[in-house]
């Protein structure tokens, strides 16, 4: 369950960044509300998530998507110029997103990580 609701949060993350974008300054009241709204449930997320899935793998997975997502969704919008090396380096972070998943993360329990802390 942690997987997919460290997904739904990093498109919270490329929702609220989107927003921030619009909101000029916090001037605009509705991508403002939009930004404040999706930045606590893309965070409330997150925080769920890490509570299965090591922090440095969800950080990045949860960045990642949300980085890739936010640039397409600016180069589809006519925000952001559209290049074929834009493309190739979001396939790049998706790639990696996919082989963070696909890596073992076996998380060592907490009285495992105080005993080698303490050594």
């Amino acid at each position: 369950m942690a997987w997919p609701v460290l997904i739904v949060s990093a498109v919270f993350e490329a929702v609220w960044a989107t927003a921030l974008g619009l909101s000029d300054g916090f001037a605009e009241p509705v991508a403002t509300l939009v930004f404040a709204v999706a930045l606590v449930l893309s965070m409330g997320g997150l925080a769920v998530a890490v509570t299965r899935i090591p922090i440095g793998t969800a950080y990045a997975v949860w960045v990642g998507i949300g980085a890739a997502l936010t640039v397409t969704y600016a180069m589809a919008t006519g925000a952001e110029s559209v290049s074929v090396g834009k493309i190739v380096f979001i396939a790049g972070i998706v790639g990696a997103v996919v082989g963070l998943k696909l890596v073992p993360h076996d998380r060592p329990d907490r009285e495992e990580r105080a005993s080698t802390e303490t050594e």
